[in-house]
């Protein structure tokens, strides 16, 4: 069953308790401005109970406004389409400042999708470094000759009352019925505010773009952060170019939380592009945790994300160290026998991460194809300690 994507405050702000606020105070009194943070511990109260793996799949909630971009034959409609798709997903995210779990080396997060028109989507992520973390990801849905993938590589900063998350990485929707046509995309940086006094809310901010080289389009996006006396919450505005020219098509506005337009420019029409409050989030089919593998993201953190929900820290922060200990020690060990890990789903080539299974789809085939996904990414794995080469 799909759910109502509703929230009384759509900005997600928090007030943290004085006890906590004091844990922050005296984490940031040891940083210095611009130091990086992937190696900082944060107490567990800043978590949200789920990987950065899962995280991934918020952009998978609307497939509605996705699964038929294909069948789109104006090139600017169907580039329209992919746009609305791409801003539908930033809208689930928990209340106040929440981290996901930093994903431990060789940890994955796999579900799949099943649709209204009875058609299935496969989703498989896998965390394929940890010094600097990249998360790789890849989705396909075959009925609908829909492929999207990416890399994850966020650098965090202390920036004195905030931190940002530089997104670098990029992320591409393929559309396999249109020649795979290719839509790239950047993301915008994220930013945790109020983290020392204030409300504490996550923002978007900094520049984002989408580009579709074969159908001469692009759209810069700047997702604009609030000022200290002025502006709003969670605005973006975009415009959507004609790359050769440079003519500007369509305007977007509004904010990411709630309601976004956009205007035609030679017809000056303005209609709404998204609307979080009529939205419905799909949701995703995942094993239960106790049927899991070992490094499969719900079970290896299963402990952590349980205390967490019980509101009970101390055992959170209990076992989050035994995870992390536990990669520490395997990296030791790996090290001292001069052995190399390598990803279970992901080929690396020149710096770059493809699903390994990519290869064996056939486009022309969906019913093949589902089944092939099927067994690749849910294929019980051997333990991950395997995945070692002198």
């Amino acid at each position: 069953m799909m759910s109502k994507s509703t929230n009384n405050d759509p900005n997600n702000t928090e007030e943290l308790e004085e006890g906590s606020r004091s844990i922050l105070l005296g984490i940031a009194s040891q940083l210095t401005k611009g130091m990086d943070l992937h190696r900082v511990t944060l107490p567990t109260f800043v978590l949200e109970p789920r990987s950065m793996l899962e995280r991934i799949t918020d952009f998978m909630s609307h497939p509605d406004l996705i699964l038929n971009a294909g069948k789109i034959d104006d090139p600017l409609e169907r580039f329209i389409a992919v746009i609305r798709y791409y801003l539908s997903g930033w809208h689930i995210k928990p209340k106040g400042v929440k981290k996901p779990y930093n994903p431990v080396l060789g940890e994955y997060f796999r579900c799949r999708y099943e649709y209204p028109d009875n058609t299935e989507a496969f989703y498989i992520a896998e965390q394929v470094s940890h010094h600097p973390p990249v998360s790789s990801y890849f989705f396909s849905c075959p009925e609908h000759h829909i492929l999207i993938a990416g890399d994850i590589k966020p650098k965090s900063r202390f920036l004195g009352n905030s931190a940002g998350t530089l997104m670098h990485g990029e992320s591409h929707i393929i559309l396999t019925d249109r020649h795979n046509e290719r839509y790239e995309i950047l993301m915008p940086n994220v930013y945790a505010r109020g983290i020392l006094f204030g409300t504490m809310t996550l923002e978007l901010g900094d520049s984002s773009k989408v580009r579709c080289v074969t159908s001469d389009l692009s759209c810069e996006l700047d997702f604009k952060t609030k000022g200290f006396f002025s502006g709003q919450w969670n605005s973006v505005v975009g415009k959507i170019k004609k790359e050769s020219t440079q003519e500007v098509l369509c305007e977007i506005s509004g904010q990411w939380s709630n309601e976004l337009y956009i205007k035609y420019c030679k017809t000056g029409n303005k209609e709404l592009l998204f609307d979080v409050k009529a939205a419905t989030i799909q949701p995703k089919i995942v094993v239960p945790d106790d049927e899991q593998d070992e490094y499969e993201s719900r079970r290896l953190w299963s402990k952590v994300t349980a205390a967490i929900k019980n509101r009970d820290m101390d055992t959170a922060t209990s076992e989050k160290t035994l995870v992390e200990d536990s990669q520490r020690a395997k990296a030791r060990d790996r090290d001292e026998k001069g052995h190399t890990w390598h990803p279970t789903f992901f080929d690396e080539i020149n710096d770059e991460y493809t699903f390994k299974g990519r290869e064996g789809m056939v486009q022309s085939d969906p019913i093949k194809t589902k089944e092939y996904l099927q067994q690749v990414i849910f294929a019980k794995q051997p333990n991950n300690d395997t995945n070692n080469t002198q």
